[in-house]
């Protein structure tokens, strides 16, 4: 069977990863990238190989040589830019958080219905080896009935900070960029939160530059999060449930975290290492949008509309209690 041909609209630090990432994925090949400069596009297909190289995004969806577009611009772009690839009949994986909100979301997926074409959010945690076994070990009541949640994640962005961290025209802000991560991981285990609290810290440009978040459960289940652009935190998340708990171990939504498991108040903790593939691991999620682009699926069953949508619902609740908003918003 033919390869499945990439193109990649933007060209920064994550897209460099990906395309990196593609040479772990065998039926898979880098065919064009797409930038709003030309320099940019041929500087990375220089360092990426690609037959074709785009001085804009356009020519990128238009490409007949194309079968599926990753989408890595900057948040408040990826509305945009996945309505203009499904116009073309291209599918796509776009690079999380979907949108801005879950107007733009609904949008975005209704497109892809209309138009019967592939699109997924590239949350890639999901595909990982260790989420899966977290996932097999609450399945399997080995945590018993989950009673919390506490996740954090949070760092000091190094010069030169990239603009898209705190620009609220780009979707800048803790709760889009890392405490997405912090309210996946919750929803994963806990379900849609029946009541939110959240305060945020704002940065001078208005967005969050700390986020803490409080769900609460009708079961007396709690989840606390907290997301930082002012400090450097721990990046743990901690899974408890009322016959033992779960540990993931620093960087907790990348391949290579450790599962710590805790079978009871005082027995010594299992270890569950994973092994890392070469890589960043995002081939994880390449190879299951292959494996759906084969079926003719155009929904993936892993990371579909639904858990989308819900993510983003969440996130749009979060980020009307703390007060945090954005053009898009009106």
């Amino acid at each position: 069977m033919a390869p499945i041909r990439w193109g990649i609209l933007g060209c920064g630090r994550i897209a460099r990863k990906f395309a990196s990432d593609l040479q772990y994925v065998p039926d898979a090949c880098l065919m064009a990238v797409g930038s709003r400069q030309q320099s940019t596009a041929d500087a990375f297909a220089a360092e990426f190989p690609a037959p074709y190289r785009h001085n804009n995004y356009e020519d990128l969806a238009g490409n007949p040589e194309v079968d599926v577009i990753y989408i890595a611009s900057p948040h408040a772009m990826h509305h945009e830019h996945t309505l203009m690839c499904l116009e073309r009949k291209k599918a796509v994986l776009c690079e999380k958080a979907l949108a801005l909100n879950s107007g733009q979301v609904r949008e975005m997926i209704d497109k892809a219905r209309k138009e019967k074409v592939f699109l997924m959010e590239a949350l890639w945690t999901k595909f990982l080896p260790h989420y899966q076994k977290l996932r097999a070990l609450i399945a399997a009541g080995e945590l018993g009935e989950i009673r919390s949640v506490l996740v954090n994640f949070g760092f000091i962005p190094q010069a030169p900070v990239p603009q898209r961290l705190l620009d609220p025209a780009l979707g800048g802000g803790t709760m889009l960029d890392i405490g997405i991560y912090n309210v996946f991981m919750t929803l994963s285990v806990l379900g849609r939160p029946d009541e939110i609290e959240a305060t945020m810290d704002p940065a001078k440009s208005g967005i969050d530059e700390q986020c803490a978040v409080l769900f609460k459960y009708k079961n007396g289940a709690m989840a606390q999060l907290f997301s930082s652009f002012s400090s450097n935190l721990a990046t743990e998340a901690d899974i408890n449930g009322n016959k033992g708990r779960i540990h993931l171990t620093h960087r907790f939504y990348e391949p290579g975290t450790t599962i710590e498991f805790f079978p009871g108040r005082f027995e010594s903790k299992q270890i569950i290492p994973f092994h890392k593939e070469p890589g960043s691991g995002y081939q994880y999620e390449t190879r299951h949008v292959g494996e759906c682009l084969k079926k003719g699926l155009t929904e993936s069953p892993t990371m579909c509309f639904a858990d989308s949508l819900l993510l983003m619902e969440t996130l749009d609740r979060v980020r009307a209690v703390a007060g945090i908003w954005y053009k898009a918003d009106n």
